[in-house]
Formats: structure tokens, C-alpha cells, sequence
């Protein structure tokens, strides 16, 4: 419209009633190009403005199972959405060195519209400088024979470590997640050695436990998974974990039902559901002989997208974070809590009755985790 009445302009400033001539069309045109090229300027200018800077991901352990299915779906727009250009920082052991080159050779073969950048690196202070949200899937892995004490040492002094440096190298505001096993625990002991880093920042991974609660509610009733909401993965991202569905929903043609009037069978709920939730990445190992990446990935985009970009309304998800006594779980622990999300910021839903069973449950699962503060504190002196 804009194009049409510019030309119709210069039809009437230079009075043309009729067909012009080759040569009249000719001034015309050069006339319309020149009211035409401010309009081109204010309109390219917009788009400038309107192009989003690139946001600094890192993602730590890159080079393993889960980073190798994450980095692609963070460069695809997966996590931040389909407008937002990404540079990846990617860290690994000096082992893997080679390896986390082959990634970055692939990523760059893959030719990623909104890969803007490609850092990979076994030095942890270029890992984390100017990062503005951090991805921690390195750890160390609990193997045969060791006790959890030594496991904890270990990962106490991997986090102390990257704690430091995302301290005094990230960008300001940076969002952690943390996604190595013992990921609350784990998180706890970044949040201890990043002081300036608030704690409403650093979260842990329980959207996978969230993810697996919905794909079973929506098999069981053979649904579509979209169509279920508001389950509820309370406490350690463990087998103490508890998947709630005493809230949750599902969207039907006459409207919203309970999820439990629609599954009718409590003891189904109150049992082999739960044990399902909390023992799949067990069962997955057992059926992959590898650990579930590819779910694990795609929830941790889910976790920083919605924490990022804001849950529809109506709808809550879980997450591992700093508890502030809420539910009457102690203060001071990374816990999985039902939460909204707005602005780039998290809260607690609260007001949700919980019942004698579930009580219990929330309990087991807080006790553990002091258990682990504890062991993961008495590894640090």
C-alpha cells in the first residue's frame, strides 16, 4: 500500500491524466525510485533494529552422550526460539579434546542459520567468559565399587572449580542449570562457591521427571501428550523423587478433567506409576546399555526455554531450586518444586493441598537431600 501510494503521488504532482509516455514514465520512475529509497532506509532500519544479539550458551561435558544431542537442538532454536541467533561455548576434559573438535566440525558442516559462533575448548575460563546461560552436563559418573562419598568428592571439586569461573567470567544475570547426577546436590555446591551469582539463577534438572510423568499419564490413556499438564515432580531428581498428579489435568472435548478421575485406578497411581517415573532412566540404561541423552537434551531445552521465554497460562512445570521453605521443605536445599515462569524469573505455585500420602513422600525425598548437603559439606573440609 505504502509502494501504491507513493507511485499514485507522482502521478498526481505531475498531473498525469492519461497513459504516460515512454519517456514521462521514465522521469516518473526515477522520480518514484527517489521518494521510494527513505521509505527503503526507515524500513531495512527497523529490521536492524528488530534482529536479536546472540545469546552465549555453554554447555560443559559437550563432547559426551547428552551434549552431543544438545548442542545441534540449542543451534536449531529448540531452547531460545526460532528468532534468536546462539553462540555455543563448549567445554571437555583435555581427554576428550578431540572429540569436542569433531562436534564442532560437525555443527559447523550442519550450517546452523542461527549458529552465529563456535567456541570449544578444555579451558574453563574461556568456556564461561560472557556466557549468559550455562549448561552443566559434565560430571563424574559413579562407577562400580565406589562409594558415594567418593563420587561426592569428585564432583564437589569439579564444581568448585567451574563455580569459580562462572562467578568471575559470565555474563551478569546468567542462568545456570545444572544437569550432572547428583544434579540438586551438584547445584547446591555451584551455588556455594558463586556467591554473587543469585540463587534464584542456579536450578537444577527435574523437567526430564516432569516429561516422563506426562508420556505416561498420555500412554496410559493414549492421549496426546500435549493434551496433559501440571504434574508434579517434587524433591531429589533421584528414586526418592515424587511424581505428583493429584493437580494435574487433562484437556478433553467437555473440557478439563483430573487426571485421576480419568485413569480411575489410585492404586495404578500410587504405585507402578510413581516407580515407573522414578526408575525409567534405570530402565532405559538397561534397554539402551547408555543413558537416556536424547530425552535428557530435549528437557533441558524445555527447562530453559520456559524459564526464558515465560509457561503458558495455566501451566506449571518442575524444577530444581533453591528452597525457601515453602511446603514446609527445609530452607537451603536445591528441591524440585512446581513452578511458573515470567520474565526470565521463576516462583513457587503455592496454595496446593497436599495430602497425608504425599506428605510422606515429600518428606523422604527433603531428608535425602539434607543427607546429601551433608556428605557433599563434610567433602569440602
Amino acid at each position: 500500500m505504502l509502494l501504491l501510494s507513493s507511485w499514485q503521488h507522482c502521478l498526481l504532482i505531475n498531473k498525469c491524466t492519461s497513459p504516460p509516455s515512454v519517456s514521462q514514465f521514465t522521469v516518473l520512475s526515477l522520480r518514484f525510485l527517489t521518494r521510494l529509497q527513505p521509505i527503503s532506509v526507515r524500513f531495512f532500519s527497523f529490521l536492524h533494529k528488530m534482529a536479536k544479539d546472540p545469546v552465549r550458551v555453554l554447555v560443559t561435558g559437550a563432547a559426551g552422550q547428552i551434549g552431543y544431542a544438545l548442542v545441534p537442538m540449542i543451534a536449531r532454536g529448540v531452547m531460545l526460539g526460532a528468532d534468536q541467533p546462539v553462540i555455543l561455548h563448549m567445554l571437555d576434559i583435555p581427554p576428550a579434546a578431540e572429540s569436542l573438535n569433531g562436534v564442532k566440525m560437525e555443527l559447523v558442516d550442519a550450517a546452523f542459520p542461527l549458529l552465529k559462533g563456535v567456541v570449544a575448548t578444555t579451558d574453563v575460563v574461556e568456556a564461561c567468559t560472557g556466557v549468559n546461560i550455562a549448561v552443566m552436563v559434565g560430571g563424574f559418573p559413579r562407577k562400580e565399587g565406589m562409594e558415594r562419598k567418593d563420587v561426592m568428592s569428585k564432583n564437589v571439586s569439579i564444581y568448585k572449580s567451574q563455580a569459580s569461573a562462572l562467578e568471575k567470567h559470565a555474563a551478569a544475570n546468567c542462568k545456570v542449570l545444572v544437569v550432572a547426577n547428583p544434579a540438586n546436590t551438584n547445584a547446591l555446591i555451584l551455588k556455594e562457591f558463586a556467591p554473587s551469582i543469585p540463587e534464584k539463577n542456579i536450578s537444577c534438572l527435574t523437567r526430564l521427571d516432569h516429561n516422563r510423568a506426562l508420556g505416561q499419564i498420555s500412554e496410559r490413556l493414549n492421549i496426546q501428550v500435549s493434551d496433559v499438564k501440571n504434574v508434579i515432580i517434587w524433591g531429589n531428581h533421584s528414586s526418592t523423587q515424587y511424581p505428583d498428579v493429584n493437580h494435574a489435568t487433562v484437556v478433553t472435548p467437555d473440557g478439563e478433567k483430573s487426571v485421576r478421575q480419568l485413569v480411575a485406578d489410585d492404586a495404578w497411581l500410587n504405585g507402578e506409576f510413581i516407580t515407573t517415573v522414578q526408575q525409567r532412566g534405570a530402565a532405559i540404561i538397561k534397554a539402551r546399555k547408555l543413558s537416556s541423552a536424547l530425552s535428557a537434551a530435549s528437557a533441558a531445552c524445555d527447562h530453559i526455554r520456559d524459564w526464558v521465554l515465560g509457561t503458558p497460562q495455566g501451566t506449571w512445570v518442575s524444577m530444581g531450586v533453591y528452597s525457601d521453605g515453602s511446603y514446609n521443605v527445609p530452607a537451603g536445599l536445591i528441591y524440585s518444586f512446581p513452578v511458573t515462569c515470567a520474565n526470565g524469573e521463576w516462583k513457587i505455585v503455592q496454595g496446593l493441598p497436599i495430602d497425608e500420602f504425599s506428605r510422606k513422600k515429600l518428606d523422604l525425598t527433603a531428608e535425602e537431600l539434607s543427607e546429601e548437603k551433608a556428605l557433599a559439606y563434610s567433602c569440602l573440609t
